[in-house]
Protein backbone atom coordinates (compact mmCIF):
# COMPACT_ATOMS: atom_id res chain seq x y z
CA UNK A 1 0.00 0.00 0.00
CA UNK A 2 2.86 1.88 0.82
CA UNK A 3 4.01 2.52 -2.79
CA UNK A 4 0.76 3.18 -3.94
CA UNK A 5 0.27 6.30 -1.96
CA UNK A 6 4.09 7.67 -1.23
CA UNK A 7 4.17 9.77 -4.29
CA UNK A 8 0.72 11.50 -2.83
CA UNK A 9 1.83 11.71 0.30
CA UNK A 10 5.35 12.97 -0.59
CA UNK A 11 3.33 15.90 -2.77
CA UNK A 12 0.92 16.88 0.38
CA UNK A 13 3.84 16.90 2.59
CA UNK A 14 5.74 19.04 0.65
CA UNK A 15 2.72 21.43 0.62
CA UNK A 16 2.89 21.55 4.02
CA UNK A 17 6.63 21.99 4.31
CA UNK A 18 6.54 25.06 2.01
CA UNK A 19 4.57 26.71 5.01
CA UNK A 20 7.59 26.01 7.40
CA UNK A 21 10.83 27.46 8.63
CA UNK A 22 13.51 27.00 6.04
CA UNK A 23 15.58 24.62 9.20
CA UNK A 24 12.43 22.64 9.86
CA UNK A 25 13.76 19.20 11.57
CA UNK A 26 11.33 17.51 9.74
CA UNK A 27 11.77 17.00 5.90
CA UNK A 28 9.16 15.70 3.65
CA UNK A 29 10.34 12.24 3.66
CA UNK A 30 10.18 12.09 7.63
CA UNK A 31 6.79 14.04 7.83
CA UNK A 32 5.33 10.92 5.29
CA UNK A 33 7.27 8.10 7.38
CA UNK A 34 5.42 9.98 10.50
CA UNK A 35 2.48 10.42 9.15
CA UNK A 36 2.11 7.25 7.69
CA UNK A 37 2.61 5.42 11.34
CA UNK A 38 -0.41 7.90 12.75
CA UNK A 39 -2.49 6.66 9.49
CA UNK A 40 -1.83 3.14 10.22
CA UNK A 41 -2.92 3.06 13.96
CA UNK A 42 -6.30 4.73 12.71
CA UNK A 43 -9.48 2.80 11.73
CA UNK A 44 -9.72 2.49 7.61
CA UNK A 45 -13.53 3.57 8.61
CA UNK A 46 -11.89 7.24 8.56
CA UNK A 47 -12.40 7.03 5.09
CA UNK A 48 -13.74 5.44 2.25
CA UNK A 49 -12.10 6.41 -0.93
CA UNK A 50 -8.74 7.34 -2.37
CA UNK A 51 -9.99 11.43 -1.74
CA UNK A 52 -10.94 11.04 1.63
CA UNK A 53 -7.59 9.35 2.93
CA UNK A 54 -5.86 11.85 1.32
CA UNK A 55 -7.72 14.93 3.02
CA UNK A 56 -7.48 12.77 6.50
CA UNK A 57 -3.65 12.13 5.82
CA UNK A 58 -3.36 16.03 5.45
CA UNK A 59 -5.07 16.11 8.52
CA UNK A 60 -2.79 14.22 10.23
CA UNK A 61 0.06 16.01 8.68
CA UNK A 62 -1.17 19.37 9.97
CA UNK A 63 -1.57 18.07 13.59
CA UNK A 64 2.65 16.96 13.43
CA UNK A 65 3.55 19.81 12.27
CA UNK A 66 1.77 21.90 15.15
CA UNK A 67 3.01 19.33 17.72
CA UNK A 68 6.43 20.23 16.39
CA UNK A 69 5.80 24.19 16.30
CA UNK A 70 3.89 24.26 20.13
CA UNK A 71 6.93 22.13 21.62
CA UNK A 72 9.55 24.25 19.75
CA UNK A 73 7.56 27.29 21.17
CA UNK A 74 7.26 25.70 24.57
CA UNK A 75 11.65 25.73 24.16
CA UNK A 76 11.65 29.45 23.02
CA UNK A 77 9.12 30.67 25.64
CA UNK A 78 7.15 33.20 23.88
CA UNK A 79 7.77 35.27 21.55
CA UNK A 80 5.30 38.56 19.60
CA UNK A 81 2.62 37.23 17.69
CA UNK A 82 2.83 37.69 14.14
CA UNK A 83 -0.30 38.28 12.37
CA UNK A 84 -1.59 36.11 9.69
CA UNK A 85 -3.19 37.09 6.10
CA UNK A 86 -5.76 35.30 4.53
CA UNK A 87 -5.79 35.85 0.70
CA UNK A 88 -8.87 36.06 -1.35
CA UNK A 89 -8.24 33.49 -4.58
CA UNK A 90 -6.77 29.60 -3.48
CA UNK A 91 -4.34 29.98 -5.95
CA UNK A 92 -2.60 32.76 -3.60
CA UNK A 93 -1.18 30.31 -1.28
CA UNK A 94 -0.75 31.49 2.47
CA UNK A 95 1.69 28.61 2.74
CA UNK A 96 3.96 31.22 1.29
CA UNK A 97 3.86 33.57 4.30
CA UNK A 98 3.65 31.46 6.92
CA UNK A 99 7.75 31.61 7.73
CA UNK A 100 7.66 31.09 11.73
CA UNK A 101 5.97 28.85 14.38
CA UNK A 102 4.27 31.99 15.30
CA UNK A 103 2.31 32.68 12.04
CA UNK A 104 1.67 29.01 11.54
CA UNK A 105 0.27 28.47 15.53
CA UNK A 106 -1.82 31.67 14.50
CA UNK A 107 -3.28 29.87 11.17
CA UNK A 108 -3.69 26.45 14.19
CA UNK A 109 -5.56 29.30 16.22
CA UNK A 110 -7.75 30.23 13.41
CA UNK A 111 -8.55 26.71 12.35
CA UNK A 112 -9.68 25.72 15.82
CA UNK A 113 -12.40 28.58 16.18
CA UNK A 114 -13.20 27.91 12.45
CA UNK A 115 -13.96 24.08 13.97
CA UNK A 116 -15.89 25.59 16.65
CA UNK A 117 -18.05 27.62 14.24
CA UNK A 118 -18.43 24.69 11.70
CA UNK A 119 -16.65 21.59 11.46
CA UNK A 120 -17.06 21.14 7.61
CA UNK A 121 -15.84 24.77 6.74
CA UNK A 122 -12.32 23.62 8.92
CA UNK A 123 -12.39 20.61 6.79
CA UNK A 124 -12.49 22.42 3.28
CA UNK A 125 -9.59 24.28 4.31
CA UNK A 126 -7.62 21.32 5.54
CA UNK A 127 -8.52 20.13 1.81
CA UNK A 128 -8.20 23.05 -0.30
CA UNK A 129 -5.16 24.36 1.58
CA UNK A 130 -3.13 21.81 3.32
CA UNK A 131 -4.13 18.96 1.09
CA UNK A 132 -4.04 20.63 -2.44
CA UNK A 133 -7.29 19.16 -3.35
CA UNK A 134 -9.36 20.79 -5.59
CA UNK A 135 -13.27 21.76 -5.47
CA UNK A 136 -14.09 18.46 -7.33
CA UNK A 137 -11.23 16.28 -5.03
CA UNK A 138 -12.64 18.22 -2.14
CA UNK A 139 -16.22 17.85 -2.63
CA UNK A 140 -15.59 13.74 -3.13
CA UNK A 141 -13.30 13.76 -0.08
CA UNK A 142 -16.26 15.17 2.75
CA UNK A 143 -19.10 13.49 0.56
CA UNK A 144 -20.26 16.36 -0.27
CA UNK A 145 -21.77 18.73 -3.50
CA UNK A 146 -19.53 20.77 -5.33
CA UNK A 147 -21.27 23.74 -4.68
CA UNK A 148 -21.43 23.06 -0.96
CA UNK A 149 -17.95 23.40 -0.81
CA UNK A 150 -17.65 26.72 -3.06
CA UNK A 151 -20.03 27.87 -0.57
CA UNK A 152 -17.70 26.59 2.42
CA UNK A 153 -14.61 27.78 0.74
CA UNK A 154 -16.27 31.29 0.64
CA UNK A 155 -17.74 31.16 4.20
CA UNK A 156 -14.31 29.83 5.65
CA UNK A 157 -12.31 32.04 4.03
CA UNK A 158 -14.70 35.30 5.33
CA UNK A 159 -14.28 33.67 8.74
CA UNK A 160 -11.02 33.42 8.84
CA UNK A 161 -10.21 36.76 7.16
CA UNK A 162 -12.61 38.52 10.20
CA UNK A 163 -10.18 36.55 12.73
CA UNK A 164 -6.82 37.48 11.30
CA UNK A 165 -8.37 41.18 11.04
CA UNK A 166 -9.94 41.33 14.89
CA UNK A 167 -6.66 39.75 15.64
CA UNK A 168 -4.60 42.37 14.00
CA UNK A 169 -6.23 45.15 15.95
CA UNK A 170 -6.11 43.41 18.87
CA UNK A 171 -9.43 42.46 20.07
CA UNK A 172 -9.92 40.25 23.12
CA UNK A 173 -9.43 36.51 22.70
CA UNK A 174 -7.02 36.92 19.67
CA UNK A 175 -3.54 37.60 20.98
Amino acid sequence: MVELVYGDLSRIASRHLRAERPNHTLDTRALVHESYLHLVERPSGEWENRSQFYAVASRVMRRILIDYARARRRQKRGGDRVPVTFEEAPEASLAGEIRDLDQLLALEEALESLERLDGRLARVVECRFFGGLNIEETATALSVSRRTVERDWTRARAHLRRHFDARSAGEPGHD
